[in-house]
C-alpha cells in the first residue's frame, strides 16, 4: 500500500539541507518502479525526455574527491523535458518564462528512507499550468492518478 506525504512549499529536509519551493511525494513502491512510472507517464502526454541527470551516481562517484563523507542518496535521478505547446503559451504570456524550461521531476531515495518523487513549484500565473502538468505526471507516476 502507497503512502503519501505531500510538503507543498513547505520546507523538506534532504540530507542536512532544506529546500523550500517544491511539491514531493513520498512512495514504498521501489526507484525502479517509480521510475518506470515516471518515463511512462512522461511518455503518455506525448513528450520526450530530454536528457537523465543521474546526480545520486555523480555524488556518489565524486563524493571522495571533494571531501565528502556521507551518503547522500541511494539512488537519485532528475528528468527533464518540455512540452512544445505549453511551452509556447507560458512564454506568449511571459517570454521570460523560458528560464524555467525545461522542466524536471526528481526520484530520489535517501538511505533507509523511502523514495521520494517532485518537482519545484513555479510563481502564480500561467506557470501554474506548468506546475499542474508536473503534478499529474508525478502522482500518476506512483498510481496516485
Amino acid at each position: 500500500m502507497k503512502r503519501l506525504i505531500i510538503a507543498a512549499t513547505l520546507a523538506l529536509s534532504v540530507g542536512a539541507a532544506h529546500a523550500d519551493g517544491m511539491v514531493t511525494y513520498e512512495t514504498q513502491d521501489s526507484f525502479e518502479d517509480v521510475v518506470f512510472g515516471l518515463e511512462n507517464a512522461i511518455l503518455d502526454l506525448g513528450l520526450v525526455v530530454d536528457h537523465v541527470s543521474h546526480t545520486g551516481e555523480m555524488l556518489e562517484r565524486t563524493k571522495a574527491d571533494v571531501g565528502g563523507t556521507v551518503t547522500l542518496f541511494t539512488q537519485a535521478d532528475v528528468y527533464s523535458f518540455c512540452s512544445a505547446a505549453l511551452s509556447r503559451k507560458v512564454m506568449e504570456a511571459d517570454p521570460m518564462d523560458l528560464r524555467f524550461c525545461p522542466y524536471d521531476i526528481f526520484v530520489a531515495q535517501q538511505p533507509g528512507q523511502p523514495v521520494i518523487i517532485g518537482y519545484r513549484t513555479f510563481p502564480e500565473g500561467a506557470m501554474q499550468e506548468v506546475q499542474a502538468m508536473l503534478d499529474g505526471i508525478a502522482r500518476t507516476a506512483i498510481g496516485l492518478d
